[in-house]
């Protein structure tokens, strides 16, 4: 008599078997994911900006406007009154990049600056850390000697409040990383340890 298997044991020989387990880790549990600063933070950095540059042109005679721009034209930043900040933008990215072009033919090196005296005032353009672009606007009874030095000082104040806002972003995002819960995996606890990442980090004061 011909017998049939019960249906409810399947064949152990069709079933799917366990790879080993490999050295190598999931990438998930490497350790922590370091949080970013809250979406608020970007906020407040362009508040603290803004509000620079409002100091920086009340510190500093004969500058009456501040303007931040990539270097591709876009407004990040301003502190002006009675112009057009995206078409100034855009200007001073047109001015730095022709000013590229005729210093280069010059043999003079990069830019440091362009400056133009108009019959209602000067404007000048500063590169700031290589991505960035400071205009600069300054009183009309003036000589170009007196503006290029208040130029330079806005453009040294506002050097020293990147600095210090480059700072403050970067402890936010290593006090980010302490705050995390540990590993879940108590085998690689001591992997993402404190004073692991401290010793990467040997100078930090947080």
């Amino acid at each position: 008599m011909q017998t049939t298997a019960p249906t409810d044991a399947p064949d152990s020989a069709v079933l799917p078997t366990r790879r080993p387990a490999s050295g190598r880790r999931d990438p998930a549990s490497a350790g922590p994911t370091v949080t970013p600063p809250p979406d608020h933070a970007e906020t407040m950095a362009e508040a603290a900006m803004t509000a620079a540059l409002g100091e920086i042109r009340g510190r500093v005679e004969r500058v009456t406007g501040l303007l931040v721009a990539t270097r591709d034209g876009l407004v990040l930043y301003s502190d002006t009154h009675g112009v057009e900040d995206h078409s100034v933008a855009a200007m001073a990215a047109a001015a730095i990049g022709l000013a590229t072009q005729f210093t280069g033919q010059a043999k003079v090196g990069a830019p440091r600056a362009a400056m133009f005296e108009g019959a209602s005032g000067y404007v000048g353009v500063f590169p700031v850390e290589g991505s960035f672009l400071l205009v600069v606007f300054g009183e009309p009874e003036i000589t170009m000697g007196l503006f290029t030095v208040a130029a330079r000082q806005a453009l040294s104040l506002l050097q020293q409040v990147i600095l210090r806002l480059r700072v403050h972003t970067v402890r936010a995002v290593r006090r980010a990383y302490f705050e995390q819960p540990a590993p879940a995996d108590a085998a690689h606890a001591q992997d993402h340890s404190p004073g692991l990442v401290r010793a990467c980090f040997p100078n930090d004061d947080l």
